[in-house]
Parts: C-alpha cells; sequence; structure tokens
C-alpha cells in the first residue's frame, strides 16, 4: 500500500514546457531553427512597429495582451524576460521615427519569407497552422534556446 497518491508521485509538466515540446518538433533542423532565431525576433519588432504605426495604444494593447498570454503559462522568467523584450521593442520602434511604417513592411515581409523557407527546409508546416497560440510560443522558442545556451532554467 502506498502513502504517495499518484498526482504527487507524478510531476505536473508546466503548460509553457508542453507548448515548447509541441513546438520543438516542427523545428529540429538546426538551419530552420537558427533562422527562426533570427526571424521570429525580428517579426516581433515589426508588428509592433505596424501596430504602433496605427496608434500606439494599439502596439500597447498587444504586448500587454501577450504578456498576460505569457504570464498564465507558466514561468515567471519567460514572463519577466518578455516584459524586457516589449520594452526593448517599444524603444526601437520609437527610434525608427518617420521611417517606421516602411521598415516594419519591409522587415516583416522578408522575415516571414525566412520562415516558410525555414519550415521548407524542415519539410513540415508551421505550428502556428494548428493553433494560433504558437505565435505567442515562438519568442519562447528563442529565449529557451537562448537560456540554454546561458545555462539559464526556466
Amino acid at each position: 500500500m502506498s502513502t504517495i497518491s499518484d498526482s504527487a508521485a507524478a510531476p505536473t509538466t508546466r503548460r509553457v514546457d508542453q507548448l515548447l515540446a509541441h513546438y520543438g518538433e516542427s523545428h529540429r533542423d538546426p538551419r530552420n531553427g537558427a533562422i527562426h532565431c533570427v526571424a521570429i525576433p525580428l517579426i516581433m519588432v515589426s508588428l509592433v512597429g505596424l501596430m504602433y504605426s496605427l496608434h500606439p495604444w494599439v502596439a500597447y494593447a498587444f504586448l500587454a495582451a501577450s504578456l498576460i498570454y505569457y504570464a498564465r503559462i507558466g514561468s515567471w522568467v519567460f514572463f519577466g524576460t518578455m516584459a524586457l523584450v516589449s520594452l526593448g521593442a517599444i524603444a526601437l520602434v520609437q527610434a525608427l521615427g518617420s521611417a517606421l511604417l516602411p521598415v516594419s513592411i519591409a522587415v516583416f515581409v522578408v522575415a516571414w519569407i525566412a520562415q516558410f523557407v525555414g519550415h521548407r527546409i524542415e519539410g513540415r508546416k508551421p505550428s502556428f497552422f494548428e493553433d494560433l497560440q504558437y505565435l505567442w510560443v515562438g519568442p519562447l522558442f528563442v529565449l529557451a534556446k537562448l537560456f540554454a545556451r546561458l545555462g539559464v532554467r526556466w
């Protein structure tokens, strides 16, 4: 007779770990991973730039909603890092001044083309085709790779 319940014996997997594991399944090729590590941050900043071009509050609302999503999936390290990244993205977008819209459009298009080239190399479709939340998991994938190189546990 065991005194440890089944739920206590098996550690629960955090939602962020489940999402990253699933995302990683379609990003195993090192070339695709490298492309994503460049293209995802570019897409993120360009997307914030496009929204900021509409109105700054559109960008702020998007970033706030993104941070709420990151807070809910179970990693304060990712949440804190994404909060800092968001502040950096806003600073970069503001620094672009009158070049913001054309630069954001160009970077957005080129980075997405690179993403699809990466998936062509991989031979698997992008994860967000299954579930749109993987658009928010992509930046965490990049951070997870960075954290792994730095020895940071998230």
